[in-house]
């Protein structure tokens, strides 16, 4: 409110390039709500413009400079009010003067760094924000803040399974009562991957009721004696109802993309937290005693699928070679396949010899009149030549 003149009298709008067409990305708040920002990379610019409106057309706004910042800050709830900041630029757009109608500022910040993923946790919050500032000698600065969401890619290639990315295999149990073996087929997956594996019974002496598989965060906040641990079930999948025997197999395929609550993990972030998950396999008897087995996995960011140009280009070669009759067009980068005009299809002369005509058709209805010449003329019978029959016939 703009009480005895002292209030804000002008509004900031930060539009950010390109803000319409790009992607987004949902962010959850504290209080559990899921708002949508606009999505970065690390290394991405940062460009726009900061508008400024007066509020009453034909006034003056006196200011001492106006700025725009990005931060990069992480907060732990526990310590309010302290701000941790890991990123932080500035660039100076206007020197101190005198305002007397609607302005607009173009920004830009190249290559920034952007070196941790977005995230809102139980106990602490890491963001990207851009902070708009027109500093004012007696009043209050007017301030305005944009956040955007930034996303971590990673990259285990298949080729390196062997040594990056192997299986986990484990045989777990209780002495004479409870004896399993369990098996995922790798211990990093990414964000929409498949989690596949199986459980094999060695030994059931034990009444089993049912069997589920679940997926656990730990968050790990602060350092010594401020550390705080605080576990969350992401997922809790049923994977077996009933009392198993020994020898018998039970199959897993879990599938990550349904849940939208996981995250990246995060390892010592600046020093300030950390992000795990672990796999959670849990046997309930029926006396409601619970057997479990956790193992830690790591879960990363896939990057988008792009074609290359000299892939793409060998497929439309290849497609072009299997029907020679369709012409290829392209747009925007993909392929589109139209049906050559009958004007376009190469013609053949066929001429008829008895007649001393040459007829010009099309290349497809030829074939079509040669294979209907094949099935209407007769075939000889088995053991009957062709030059018998005609000599038959003619006595």
């Amino acid at each position: 409110m703009n009480f005895f003149g002292f209030g804000p009298s002008a509004d900031l709008d930060i539009i950010l390039d390109s803000q319409e067409t790009r992607k987004t990305a949902e962010l959850r708040t504290e209080d559990g709500k899921k708002l949508s920002h606009i999505l970065y990379y690390d290394g991405e610019d940062l460009t726009g413009k900061l508008h400024l409106h007066l509020k009453k057309p034909g006034s003056r706004l006196e200011h001492l400079g106006i700025k725009i910042e990005v931060f990069g800050q992480i907060e732990l709830y526990y310590d309010r009010g302290n701000f941790h900041t890991f990123l932080q630029l500035s660039r100076e757009l206007a020197r101190p003067g005198d305002l007397l109608q609607h302005s607009t500022y173009n920004f830009s910040f190249p290559k920034v760094e952007k070196p941790y993923e977005s995230y809102t946790g139980a106990n602490v919050k890491l963001r990207y924000f851009l902070r708009a500032t027109v500093v004012r000698r007696l009043a209050t600065d007017i301030v305005k803040e944009r956040e955007f969401v930034v996303h971590t890619l990673s990259s285990y290639p298949p080729h390196e399974v062997g040594l990056a990315n192997s299986s986990i295999k484990m045989e777990v149990g209780i002495e004479d009562s409870l004896h399993i073996e369990f098996e995922y087929n790798k211990s990093k997956y990414h964000l929409k991957d498949v989690i596949v594996g199986k459980i094999y019974f060695l030994l059931v002496r034990v009444k089993i009721r049912h069997m589920e598989l679940g997926i656990i965060k730990r968050e790990t906040t602060g350092a010594g004696q401020n550390t705080f641990n605080e576990n969350e079930n992401i997922v809790k999948y049923e994977i077996m109802d009933g009392s198993p025997v020994k020898g018998e197999s039970i199959p897993i395929r879990l599938f990550l993309g349904a849940y939208d609550e996981l995250t990246t993990t995060m390892k010592d972030v600046n020093k300030r937290f950390s992000v795990r998950y672990y796999l959670n396999l849990v046997l309930v008897d029926e006396e409601e005693r619970r057997y479990f087995k956790q193992q830690e996995i790591i879960l990363w960011r896939k990057g988008d699928k792009t074609r290359k140009p000299f892939q793409t280009q060998l497929q439309q070669q290849y497609k072009q070679m299997q029907n020679p009759n369709v012409k290829l067009e392209t747009g925007d980068g993909e392929a589109g396949w139209t049906p050559v005009p009958p004007s376009v299809i190469p013609t053949i002369v066929v001429s008829d010899v008895g007649n001393g005509k040459e007829n010009t058709k099309p290349e497809s209805e030829v074939n079509e009149e040669e294979e209907r010449k094949e099935v209407d003329s007769p075939t000889p019978q088995k053991g009957v030549e062709v030059g018998e029959e005609e000599e038959e016939e003619e006595t």
